[in-house]
C-alpha cells in the first residue's frame, strides 16, 4: 500500500466477523486505536480488540456510543435485512452527533450486479440486481451515502466478490466434510483474500474522497470446481461427488450464488487506492491457507 495520507487515529468496526476482524487487525498493526462491535462480547475470541455489544433487541451501550464520539472513521460490516442496514438505524442519532467523524465505509457485495453471462464489470457498471438480497444491499449502501452526505464528510462502498482467507476456505471446508462441488458450465468467478480487503480498506481511509465506490478482487476469475480441485490436491481430499447448480436439493443461497456469471474489473479501484492484491489468485491464496496449518489437522478457526 502506498500511503497518500494519514490513517485515522480511531476507528470503530460495526461488526467484526471475519471481514471485519482482519481489516480491524491489519489496522492495528499500523498503530490504529481499533474498536468494534458484536452481538456478544462474551463469546469473542482473544485477540485483544476491544468489542462492545450491539444487538438489535437492545439499546446501544453507552460504552459503543462513546467509541463513536471519539471514532474518526467508521467501517460497517453487518448483513442488511428489508429495511436496509441494521445496526445504523439503532445507532444514527450517535453517528449524526459525532464530533470526532471524517469517513465512513460500508462492505458490499458484487452480488448487486446481475448475470453478465462470463462480462466483466467495474465500478461504472450498473447494479442492476433486482432479487431481494442485492436490493437490500443496495438500499443499506444508500442509507450510509445519504449519512456521509448529510455529514459532509468522505464515504467508500466496497463491492466485495466472495471472501476467502486462514480459517475459512476450500482447504477447511473438504476437511470438515464441508465441501460442496458445484458445477455450471461456464461459470467464472472472482474472489479476495481478507487480507488483501484489509489493506484496500486502509488504503481507502489514506484517501479519503466523497461517495467512493471500490471493486477489491483477485486477478483470477476462475471456476468453482477449479478452486476446489486445488485444495484437494494440495491437502490430498477427495473430491465430492459433483451437483448441477440448479439442482432442486441446493440450498437457495447456494443457486443464487452460482446463478450470477461474471468477472469483476478491479483496474479503477486500483489505480485509486494504489493498491495491489499480495493474493494475486486463489492458489496463493490456498497455499497460504495450507502452510498455516488449514486442512491438516483440522481448521485454524472458522471464522463468525
Amino acid at each position: 500500500m502506498t500511503a497518500a495520507g494519514m490513517l485515522p487515529r480511531r476507528v470503530l468496526i460495526l461488526g467484526l466477523g471475519f471481514a471485519g476482524r482482519a481489516v480491524a487487525l491489519h489496522l492495528r498493526s499500523l498503530g490504529v486505536a481499533v474498536a468494534g462491535s458484536v452481538r456478544d462480547p462474551a463469546a469473542a475470541p482473544g485477540d485483544g480488540l476491544v468489542r462492545h455489544r450491539l444487538h438489535p433487541d437492545h439499546a446501544p451501550d453507552m460504552a459503543l456510543l462513546d467509541a463513536i464520539a471519539q471514532a474518526d472513521a467508521v467501517l460497517c460490516s453487518v448483513p442488511p435485512d428489508a429495511d436496509g442496514d441494521p445496526a445504523l438505524r439503532l445507532l444514527a442519532p450517535a453517528l449524526q452527533a459525532s464530533p470526532a467523524l471524517r469517513w465512513i465505509g460500508y462492505l458490499s457485495s458484487t452480488g448487486v450486479y446481475g448475470d453478465r453471462g462470463s462480462g466483466w464489470v467495474d465500478e461504472h457498471a450498473e447494479a442492476d440486481a433486482g432479487d431481494a438480497v442485492a436490493l437490500r444491499r443496495l438500499l443499506a449502501e444508500a442509507q450510509w451515502r445519504t449519512l456521509a452526505a448529510e455529514r459532509g464528510i468522505a464515504s467508500a462502498a466496497f463491492r466485495l466478490p466472495g471472501l476467502y482467507g486462514r480459517g475459512r476456505n476450500a482447504l477447511v471446508r473438504l476437511a470438515q466434510g464441508r465441501a460442496r462441488h458445484i458445477v455450471r458450465p461456464g461459470l467464472v468467478f472472482n474472489r479476495l483474500h481478507v487480507e488483501d480487503l484489509a489493506e484496500a480498506v486502509a488504503a481507502a481511509m489514506c484517501r479519503p474522497v466523497r461517495d467512493a465506490l471500490y471493486l477489491p478482487a483477485d486477478d483470477e476469475p476462475a471456476p468453482p470446481q477449479d478452486v476446489l480441485a486445488y485444495a484437494a490436491q494440495l491437502g490430498g481430499f477427495a473430491m465430492p461427488p459433483a451437483l448441477a447448480w440448479d439442482d432442486a436439493a441446493l440450498e437457495p443461497m447456494l443457486r443464487r450464488f452460482h446463478a450470477s456469471n461474471k468477472r469483476i474489473d478491479s483496474r479503477g479501484t486500483r489505480r485509486a487506492l494504489q493498491w495491489q492484491p499480495r493474493f494475486r489468485s486463489y492458489r496463493e491464496g490456498l497455499r497460504d491457507a495450507w502452510e498455516a496449518g488449514d486442512g491438516r489437522s483440522g481448521p485454524a478457526g472458522e471464522a463468525p
